[in-house]
């Protein structure tokens, strides 16, 4: 991360309070990536294909005179909003961004405008890592979206200062907005032995009448020398007939080295009113040096639209990249 330019932040905390600020300070930090990737299968050839990514993500805050922070959170991405001329918080091209406060006493309440999770989704990535979403995008006609519990712009979400060593919890609330009701989520997580953590989420969905609901979330994750073992279980429960979904998932990782690791996982999706369910696994190599990464990934999909008869559901994907932080 390189500082960026350091900053006077009195116009800000006067925004938020009647206060000033002794000291403020903002970074910038960056990344970029290049990558070729492939998706086959029995009825998927779509050939090789090139991608890119790139983003700042700048970080302010500074002390209150009355011993709180305040900090400030927003990425630029060339990906994101490219094509919409504003979004509803008028916010293109930018990402994800927050504003916060909090004392060491008190806890910290952060505001996400736009890319938050809420405090149970913040906790819903699977142990393998979310191989399902490598087939669930615009170019995928088949796959399955494994689902959560309301996120989305304008979330308000509360860290709990320590109260136990080792104890770290959360809680969120999402106002009503069009097609959804309020909703709230709450997550802890433990990591008091060494080596150990485990997490524990619930969040409510609320899109609508017949769609109320919620999901919760229960991982662990251990490490013990070279390996790393993981694993992940996501139950969403809706009143929507046919849309309960319990995902699993777990993960084995060996660093060979300081600079490589090797990584398997699988999921599993079992739907509700589907006849088999969805199966994703995958193999990451990966090698770093310095702020590089070079990652070669092969992964694999079946029956990912619950339909084990056709065989468009089966497909393979491989990936090489290299990425950069800075």
């Amino acid at each position: 991360m390189n500082n960026f330019k350091k900053i006077g932040m009195t116009a800000l905390a006067a925004s938020l309070v009647s206060t000033s600020v002794f000291a403020g300070e903002v970074t910038v930090a960056g990344s970029a990536s290049m990558t070729v990737e492939n998706y086959s299968g029995d009825q998927r050839n779509a050939g090789k294909g090139f991608s890119m990514g790139n983003q700042l993500t700048f970080t302010g805050g500074g002390e209150l005179d009355n011993g709180m922070t305040v900090g400030i959170s927003f990425v630029l991405d060339q990906g994101d909003n490219e094509t919409s001329a504003a979004t509803s918080e008028g916010t293109a091209p930018f990402d994800s961004h927050s504003v916060s406060i909090g004392s060491d006493a008190l806890g910290t309440l952060k505001l996400h405008g736009e890319g938050g999770s809420n405090a149970q989704a913040a906790i819903d990535t699977t142990a393998a890592g979310d191989i399902w979403d490598t087939f669930d995008n615009a170019t995928q006609t088949v796959g399955t979206k494994v689902n959560s519990s309301t996120s989305g712009a304008n979330i308000l979400v509360y860290a709990l200062p320590t109260i136990v060593d080792g104890v770290a919890a959360s809680a969120s609330y999402s106002p009503q907005s069009t097609g959804h009701s309020s909703s709230t989520a709450w997550a802890a997580t433990y990591t008091g032995v060494e080596g150990l953590s485990v997490s524990y989420g619930i969040g409510n969905q609320d899109a609508s009448a017949d769609a109320e609901g919620d999901t919760t979330t229960l991982s662990a994750e251990y490490a013990y020398g070279s390996f790393t073992v993981a694993y992940s279980n996501n139950d969403h429960q809706t009143e929507t007939a046919d849309e309960d979904q319990e995902t699993t998932s777990y993960k084995v990782s060996y660093t060979v080295s300081d600079a490589i690791s090797v990584t398997y996982g699988e999921e599993t999706v079992d739907e509700q009113g589907a006849t088999t369910d969805a199966e994703y696994s995958q193999m990451t190599v990966a090698y770093t040096s310095g702020g590089m990464t070079v990652t070669a990934t092969s992964s694999e999909m079946k029956n990912g639209a619950f339909d084990s008869a056709s065989k468009a559901d089966d497909q393979d994907y491989w990936s090489l990249g290299l990425s950069f932080a800075f």
